[in-house]
């Protein structure tokens, strides 16, 4: 039995609609579960929503089907959660916490197909695509945990940059986003949300013709082909042309910024002519230099893949100063969780190893 969080709007009122109930009720039902975030059936007829309708939707959908299995806790305010999902798969979902908000970010899919060489996430093939239900069941269950704390705070931004890649799952994630972003609803607006991808060009086309607003994150990770093909075999389908080409499509279309995604792996593409070779990459494209911010990440180092280690602060800087010498817009993304599992997959491929390396879906 599905979600009722996997319900936009539109199709909420359209299946109650067939079944004589009428728009009204539908929207009482939304309300209810995003406005009052009930947590049963039962409360949702306490809520006022009439209860041949409440009886109906009993019936045919659950609330939830998420169970956290794990919770960490780090003392920045960063929590990292590990939910069970009904079929046994385990998934990750993060909430931090930033002078401008909470933050919260979600998982698309049962591991990942994309295969990056430094990346927790992949370490498993992807299984399944989530869907859009249980995507959005990530950001009630944080708020939930917040509300449960006594908090009065609400999730305020969502990063679609967990486990899988996003736009290998683009039907739940257009719904997913559908759902966060209505105005009764969580309201969350599309500046407030980015969706990261690492590097579907026709997708990427697809979403710049979608006319749904939300950020674009694209990771790239190295200037050239050769390097990027190395450490991202998706390089070897998309090289960076192809990809610069679908960037470009982007920004014609929608005349947003986005950002453009560079891990720092020691000895690796983090050296002074690798920002140069990136500087001069952007600059040939001048609406790229104009509407793009690169954003430099320090790599979590992960126990799968030992081969990659943490740049030093040194070379962080020196490539920053590069970009920077050389008019990039550029930022050094500010870490979260660096007490627990900070890489992203990194607690759920620690729990698989912990129960003998059996099966998920066994697990």
């Amino acid at each position: 039995m599905n979600t009722l969080y996997g319900l936009t709007q539109e199709q909420l009122e359209a299946w109650l609609g067939e079944r004589g109930h009428r728009k009204f009720h539908a929207m009482q039902v939304w309300e209810s579960l995003y406005r009052r975030r009930v947590r049963t059936f039962g409360e949702m007829a306490e809520a006022g929503v009439k209860k041949e309708c409440v009886q109906l939707l009993e019936d045919n959908w659950r609330l939830g089907t998420l169970e956290e299995h794990t919770r960490q806790e780090s003392v920045d305010g960063t929590v990292k959660f590990l939910f069970r999902l009904q079929d046994g798969n385990l998934i990750e979902t993060v909430l931090m916490k930033h002078k401008f908000g909470l933050s919260v970010c979600v998982t698309t899919q049962v591991g990942c197909n994309i295969g990056c060489s430094f990346c927790a996430s992949g370490l498993l093939a992807k299984s399944r695509d989530l869907t859009a239900g249980e995507i959005a069941e990530q950001i009630m269950r944080v708020q939930l945990y917040l509300d449960e704390a006594g908090l009065d705070q609400r999730v305020s931004h969502i990063v679609v940059m967990g486990i899988g890649e996003p736009f290998d799952n683009y039907t739940h994630l257009m719904n997913f986003l559908a759902i966060v972003q209505h105005p009764k609803g969580l309201a969350i607006g599309p500046r407030h949300i980015t969706v990261s991808t690492s590097g579907l060009s026709a997708k990427i086309r697809d979403f710049a013709d979608s006319g749904v607003q939300a950020n674009l994150a694209v990771s790239l990770h190295a200037p050239n082909n050769e390097l990027r093909t190395r450490i991202m075999k998706i390089n070897k389908a998309i090289p960076i042309e192809k990809l610069l080409e679908s960037i470009d499509y982007y920004l014609d279309r929608t005349r947003r910024r986005i950002t453009i995604e560079y891990i720092l792996l020691k000895d690796v593409n983090d050296l002074r002519e690798h920002a140069q070779e990136l500087s001069d990459l952007m600059s040939s494209r001048p609406q790229l230099m104009k509407l793009a911010n690169v954003n430099l990440i320090p790599y979590n180092p992960v126990d799968e893949h030992s081969q990659y280690q943490r740049s030093t602060p040194e070379a962080i800087d020196g490539f920053y100063d590069t970009l920077k010498k050389n008019g990039v817009s550029c930022s050094v993304r500010l870490e979260h969780g660096a007490d627990i599992d900070a890489a992203c997959g990194q607690l759920r491929s620690k729990q698989l190893r912990s129960d003998g390396g059996k099966s998920e879906a066994a697990v």
